[in-house]
């Protein structure tokens, strides 16, 4: 009785069969037509002798083709994401995960296809591994409530895939295995143990390619673990939905201070606009001391999204669409003003679009060495875009964020909105966004804004000495962002500050003092 594959021993009656113009199969195909009763064997370098002539081997082949397709595809979607989110595919984290989990699986599978018929043990332990890392990422993503939440529907399917392709790939490799081992034995009378140079320089390239990928793999295992630490942290404030209950934004306002004698009840709130980093790097120590020395009576600030605890947005994002969100927020939280705005670095272009935006709430308005409108050519220049892009693929890897975690004692709050937050993967989508539409959108806006400020608003502006030393054109650009509203009360040049000017005790002491005034009226 024939076995299932058939026998090679008893294929007279088959062989006479194909020379009579029989049907053939796949493994008589190649073989040519004998009257032996013993078909010759063949040697082991015969191009008939392959695992293909198995119809199980050419299955795996052909859906692992339409498997690379189909991830090809995701990561084209995901990829435009990045620039224009398409409805439904607004990830309230990074986005860099996803597409970083996406990215290993097209990886994967394009060495699978490439190494196809040459299958190695080192190949399949290495896939064991990825599946093994993988697995416990997807364990983490879907048990930790705030991953789940930012990763939403998009990331949840992209680490799912990449680790069922993790898994086809070993599969497949075993199969193919088996069926050139099945073949070889049948054809050439033995399994062949040997590997020509060729042979073996594929293996190692598999390898080697493959035990990157897993390293990859184990390195956005730990950030992930890292992530889902961070994420039991609750934030200062409260969130609230905006866009339409798309994403949720975090404010924070002190609580009122007691009356007192002599204290005006009605003295503006300071709404704080932070720089390059969230308001929580510094300026909220500086508000914070500010209220409890009488200089201010109370402040609000608002994180922009991808900042600190706030969601990221949808893309494309520009400054004046954050000031419209901004609003939403502080309106949510039954916060009205009236307002003085205090701002640092890039922040300025959001606090002076929002201030051109409630005029009549506005009382005043504190630009700490404020970036101006050419800078904007040079925050959206292609070069620092594809760089932001390129950093943000490799931030799942955590290449700063583990050393700092693991060698220099970084906590929780380092990552959220401290020293490491610049390498918060949320972090860098939204300085990438902010850089995508800051020579177009933005700078149409804040020129747009300097026409709608309103003239009498009062106007401070602090600079950093060491700034107006380094670069030649420093003065002269904070020169002329005095002359923004025709009501400038001071402008102080501290001397040995540098861009953050409240890292010095003469900065810090010279923003109080000028806060004091602006939210007295003096």
């Amino acid at each position: 009785m024939p076995t299932l594959w058939g026998n090679p021993r008893d294929s007279d009656q088959s062989d006479r069969r194909s020379e009579d113009g029989g049907s053939t199969n796949e493994r008589t195909r190649l073989l040519g037509n004998h009257r032996e009763a013993t078909p010759a064997l063949l040697t082991p370098d015969d191009p008939a002798v392959s695992p293909y002539n198995l119809w199980t081997v050419r299955m795996f082949r052909h859906i692992t083709v339409i498997l690379t397709l189909i991830t090809a595809v995701w990561w084209i979607i995901l990829l435009i994401s990045t620039f224009i989110t398409p409805p439904g595919f607004h990830m309230r984290g990074s986005g860099f995960f996803a597409f970083s989990n996406t990215t290993v699986a097209l990886l994967v599978l394009i060495l699978d296809l490439a190494f196809f018929r040459t299958p190695s043990q080192s190949a399949r332990i290495l896939c064991a591994c990825m599946a093994l890392a993988l697995l416990v990422n997807t364990i983490l993503t879907l048990a930790v409530q705030m991953v789940r939440y930012e990763e939403g529907w998009v990331g949840v399917t992209s680490i799912s895939w990449v680790l069922l392709i993790s898994l086809w790939v070993l599969a497949a490799d075993r199969t193919v295995e088996w069926g050139k081992a099945e073949e070889e034995e049948r054809l050439t009378g033995r399994p062949e143990t040997r590997r020509s140079l060729g042979e073996w320089s594929k293996v190692l390239t598999s390898t080697v390619g493959l035990f990157a990928l897993c390293l990859a793999v184990i390195l956005m295992t730990l950030t992930l673990i890292l992530r889902s630490l961070d994420a039991g942290v609750a934030p200062p404030g409260n969130l609230y939905w905006v866009d339409g209950g798309h994403y949720r934004m975090h404010v924070y306002c002190s609580p009122n201070v007691p009356d007192s004698p002599g204290r005006d009840r009605q003295l503006p709130t300071v709404l704080f606009e932070g720089g390059e980093y969230a308001v929580e790097h510094g300026l909220a120590d500086l508000a914070h001391n500010a209220v409890r020395n009488g200089s201010i009576s109370r402040y609000c600030y608002v994180d922009r999204p991808g900042y600190a605890w706030s969601d990221t947005a949808p893309s494309p994002l520009s400054a004046g669409m954050e000031a419209v969100i901004m609003s939403e927020a502080l309106a949510q939280a039954g916060e009205r003003g009236p307002w003085v705005v205090a701002s640092a670095g890039v922040g300025s272009y959001y606090s002076r679009i929002f201030a051109s935006q409630h005029g009549a709430e506005v009382k005043g308005l504190l630009l700490i060495d404020p970036l101006h409108d050419v800078d904007l050519d040079r925050l959206g220049s292609p070069k620092r875009g594809i760089l932001l892009w390129l950093w943000g693929i490799i931030s799942p890897l955590g290449l700063d964020t583990l050393p700092g975690a693991i060698f220099r004692g970084r906590k929780s709050a380092d990552r959220i909105w401290g020293v490491s937050s610049k390498h918060n993967p949320r972090h860098i989508f939204a300085r990438l966004q902010e850089s995508l539409v800051a020579s177009s959108l933005t700078k149409r806006e804040v020129l747009s804004s300097r026409n709608i400020m309103k003239n009498d608003t009062a106007l401070t502006v602090i600079t950093s000495g060491l700034e107006v030393r380094r670069h030649v054109a420093w003065e002269g650009k904070q020169r002329d962002l005095t002359k923004l509203t025709s009501n400038l009360k001071h402008w102080d040049v501290v001397d040995d500050a540098p861009h953050e000017v409240w890292r010095t005790f003469e900065g810090r002491e010279m923003i109080e003092k000028r806060l004091s005034s602006l939210v007295r009226g003096r």
